[in-house]
């Protein structure tokens, strides 16, 4: 690809970030109560402290520094500090003790990290749950179907599964469902049947949606040590699945898995709706909302500004407010430009105000601001990635895949982080943007050719957010009523957010295909983000993505109360976005 783009400029990388001292406060806390002893260090260095009796403590530190929280018992928390690291509030989980992560001198155990690098040609190798296992040195014996072995004439895994392994008995069909016994039906202890650990995805319904030829690798596991921690579940046994997965997981046909399917779980239409999150609006909203005028509204924020003027949350409410609720952009921009000294500088300002301008369609004005955070983050993936997809909203696509090739050159370089979630958005969105625009990149001949392989065609859903302390769950319901969750937080998957700060990367996307046509509905509930405060995503939505009629809108939520599953929008694969 870049033997056709080179002539693109690719203008030299310089951060201007400088090691500059700043004091970081909070609270550690444990179930909600004050943490008193938790020692707070700086890794590599000599500067440490301690929470006092109330859970609170502060320490000098500076940007890429890394904060290690420690206390007997609990599991050890990491947090880089960040160029807009102030508060660190947060609380600590009981530490869970996993065997197969201590390393024993003479022992041939080997930790989670270097088990996943050799999954994919170790066949002794299975993801679960709870980590990948080791038939070499698990407490019992895992019985396999590897990829070759895998007869792909059955329709799901109850034929699959039939006359496989000794002692596992197989009821029901592929058409009205059934069930798997491993322990046998005559077991003394009358075991129930298996349930199913599905990349990671446990579930009682046996998944018979799941095509032979989509399974990578199968194991079943039997043994009390290994199936304890499923629970009372486990009692019969459990058949693990690794699908075959690249991006996303596919089925016999080629089509991504839908994981909504791959929970045994219904939607109870318990998210609350923008209506019955009224509540939520702070109270100088509140006030502003109860106007009867656009003079009153005025006076209102008059007397409010001198009391918020040094919260950007508060400047960008009340611009969203003149602007929608009175239509008086004029009046909105003068709130913004008056108040300039509270956003320049904050990425995190800058990019929420950026996101609001892209879902008022005002593209100009969000590429101003994040060609701003671009010079306060030239190390942040995320900086490439915003800049280059704004050039592209203003039809400068010619500098667009300039951000994508200077990003990839800094990789090849090693002057910026390479992580594997951060490549493949880009790649994806480069190749995109190839795909529609190479006219305007290179000769018409030549774009087939340096097009990356991508077969995607549907709707691609696209999340960022503006605090990378940001923790939330995303959850995702299709036309079914089923559900899929994803956990964004420390204590769901620490190495995935320490990935995402090393890369400056708090970006996520979404696949939904054609298989299934309806109206998904998509929900958060905000966990917080350390510091107690609001926290902007943007949601953007690709219609027909990959066709000649792809379109996009961007939507944009302000999260604030913490712990409510709340609606955010309704997304069909037929018809545009609906707001709630």
């Amino acid at each position: 690809m870049k033997n056709f783009l080179i002539l693109i400029l690719l203008a030299s990388f310089a951060s201007n970030l400088q090691a500059q001292d700043r004091t970081i406060k909070g609270k550690v806390s444990q179930l909600e109560s004050p943490l008193a002893n938790v020692q707070i260090s700086i890794i590599d260095s000599d500067i440490a402290t301690r929470t006092d009796a109330n859970g609170y403590y502060q320490i000098i530190a500076e940007p890429k520094d890394m904060l290690l929280y420690e206390y007997p018992g609990l599991s050890d928390v990491q947090i880089m500090v960040e160029d807009v690291t102030r508060i660190l509030n947060f609380e600590m989980t009981q530490k869970i003790e996993q065997l197969d992560e201590v390393t024993v001198k003479g022992s041939n155990r080997k930790s989670q990290n270097e088990l996943l690098q050799e999954y994919a040609y170790n066949p002794n190798l299975i993801k679960t749950a709870y980590g990948i296992l080791d038939s070499e040195t698990a407490p019992g014996k895992i019985r396999f179907l590897q990829e070759n072995q895998i007869n792909d004439v059955g329709v799901c895994i109850l034929d699959l599964m039939r006359n496989e392994f000794p002692g596992v008995n197989v009821v029901g069909d592929c058409v009205y469902g059934g069930l798997i016994y491993i322990r046998g039906l005559n077991s003394v202890s009358q075991a129930p049947p298996a349930v199913y650990d599905v990349d990671g995805q446990v579930l009682t319904q046996t998944p018979t949606w799941i095509a032979p030829a989509a399974i990578k690798r199968l194991a079943v596991l039997n043994n009390l040590a290994m199936t304890t921690r499923y629970g009372s579940i486990g009692a019969g046994g459990v058949i693990v699945i690794n699908t075959k997965a690249s991006e996303y997981s596919r089925t016999v046909d080629g089509k991504p898995i839908d994981y909504a399917k791959v929970k045994n779980n219904r939607y109870d239409n318990s998210a609350l709706s923008s209506i019955q999150f009224k509540e939520d609006k702070p109270s100088y909203l509140n006030e502003l909302l109860n106007a009867n005028t656009e003079e009153e509204a005025k006076m209102i924020y008059a007397n409010q500004i001198k009391k918020y003027s040094s919260s950007y949350y508060y400047v960008l409410d009340a611009y969203d407010y003149f602007s929608n609720r009175w239509k008086n952009q004029e009046f909105a921009e003068m709130i913004i430009h008056e108040n300039d000294r509270v956003l320049s500088g904050n990425p995190n300002a800058l990019k929420s105000l950026a996101y609001i301008y892209q879902a008022e369609g005002k593209f100009k004005e969000a590429n101003k601001l994040y060609e701003d955070v671009y010079t306060l983050r030239a190390d942040y993936a995320q900086s490439y990635l915003d800049l280059a997809n704004s050039y592209r909203e203003l039809g400068l696509n010619q500098k667009a895949a300039a951000m994508y090739l200077r990003y990839d050159y800094l990789l090849a370089e090693e002057l910026l982080e390479k992580e594997e979630p951060v490549k493949v958005i880009m790649d994806r969105d480069l190749n995109n943007l190839i795909s529609l625009k190479g006219a305007d990149l290179v000769s018409t001949d030549k774009v087939n050719e340096i097009k990356l392989d991508d077969d995607f065609k549907g709707t691609r859903l696209v999340f960022e957010w503006s605090d990378s302390e940001a923790e939330f769950v995303l959850q995702f319901v299709n036309p079914e009523k089923r559900y899929y969750k994803s956990e964004h937080s420390l204590v769901a998957d620490a190495e995935r957010i320490q990935s995402e700060k090393r890369s400056g990367f708090s970006s996520e996307e979404y696949l939904i295909d054609d298989t299934l046509r309806g109206n998904w509905l998509v929900n958060a509930t905000y966990l917080g983000n350390k510091s107690l405060t609001p926290t902007y995503l943007k949601a953007t939505v690709y219609y027909n993505y990959g066709s000649a009629s792809q379109r996009k809108e961007t939507k944009v939520f302000k999260l604030g109360l913490r712990n409510v599953n709340q609606q955010l929008f309704t997304v069909s694969n037929a018809v545009s976005v609906v707001s709630n």
